[in-house]
């Protein structure tokens, strides 16, 4: 009887945990506000207004799941919105008529978006750059970069695979919705049950200490940034799937609805401590706010400043969250 009271003690305690945990408590707000708006707004609750705001929250999604891998090790990176739209712009330029499937211009633009997300790292764990002075200085150099490339231009798509990723709904799913599925999969799966999940979270709890126990910084700081780029590469065609054309600018608003999905997850801004698990609810909260935002008629300054406010918040959290660690 001792060993089964003790069994059930255990269920109980993990349980409570879970229910108590940030991801949990995000999923549970996102339903509150979603049952809410759909009694006070007419046609919020249906399945297709739903839909659509997870295919929305699914480009959050991608940009922000490099950004949890970064923010876990106790970084941050703020080239991802103009990796966006290099990968938005880019890839209808490098389209080719050769190509019909247009596999190939895909695989290089998210070649060359994973590089600019190692040159990041580079800065960051070799030249010893604080992550938000490289990344801002990458987004100043690539949105220069791409001023000269396209000018003021729109460009258009010619992509078959990327025009059905952003339109086909297989099953009456969106196709990018089942992209942010395989890859959220893939994601946890890296981040909770790998050594190199392990040694992120290392980094971000304590870099020196993590050196000293034999973890590979620099190499592991450059993967993270690398992947922080293909994922932000990965919403950018996504993104120009959705839209029909790139543009410069296109990728400005993920910017900070990246981190705040983070932060709104549970991720500790500190580092060391957080879960893509929480990342994918905050997500499609911040989509659902701004629609609430919308449907009332506010203006986006309303939407930066209630933005704002969160991860300001949440900084203060994270901040006494992490005193008493």
């Amino acid at each position: 009887m001792t060993g089964a009271n003790q069994t059930t003690t255990s269920r109980k305690i993990r349980l409570g945990a879970i229910l108590r945990s940030r991801p949990f408590l995000t999923v549970l707000v996102v339903a509150i506000v979603w049952i809410v708006a759909s009694f006070a707004t007419r046609g919020f609750g249906a399945f297709g207004h739903l839909r659509y705001l997870v295919e929305l929250a699914a480009v959050i999604g991608l940009v922000a799941a490099g950004q949890t891998f970064v923010v876990i090790a106790g970084g941050i990176d703020l080239s991802v919105a103009a990796i966006v739209t290099v990968a938005a712009v880019g890839l209808p330029l490098v389209s080719s008529p050769a190509d019909p499937t247009g596999v190939s211009a895909i695989l290089l633009v998210l070649a060359v978006t994973t590089a600019i997300g190692l040159v990041n790292g580079l800065g960051v764990a070799y030249l010893r750059v604080h992550p938000m002075i490289m990344t801002l200085a990458m987004a100043t150099f690539l949105q220069g970069l791409l001023i000269i490339i396209a000018g003021g231009s729109a460009v258009s798509l010619q992509n078959p695979l990327v025009g059905w990723l952003g339109n086909a709904r297989p099953a009456g799913i969106p196709a990018g919705v089942l992209l942010w599925v395989g890859l959220s999969a893939i994601v946890l799966f890296v981040m909770h049950a790998t050594p190199f999940g392990a040694r992120i979270f290392a980094i971000g709890a304590n870099p020196r200490a993590a050196e000293l126990s034999g973890v590979p910084v620099p190499a592991t700081t450059i993967a993270i940034y690398g992947i922080s780029g293909l994922t932000a590469g990965l919403a950018g065609v996504l993104v120009l799937g959705m839209n029909g054309q790139g543009y410069v600018g296109i990728g400005d608003p993920y910017l900070l609805a990246s981190i705040a999905a983070v932060v709104l997850g549970g991720t500790s801004i500190l580092g060391g401590l957080g879960t893509y698990a929480g990342t994918i609810p905050g997500s499609i909260l911040l989509v659902t706010i701004t629609a609430l935002i919308t449907v009332v008629n506010a203006s986006p300054g309303w939407r930066s400043i209630l933005f704002g406010s969160l991860i300001l918040g949440l900084l203060l959290l994270s901040g006494r969250e992490a005193a008493r660690r």
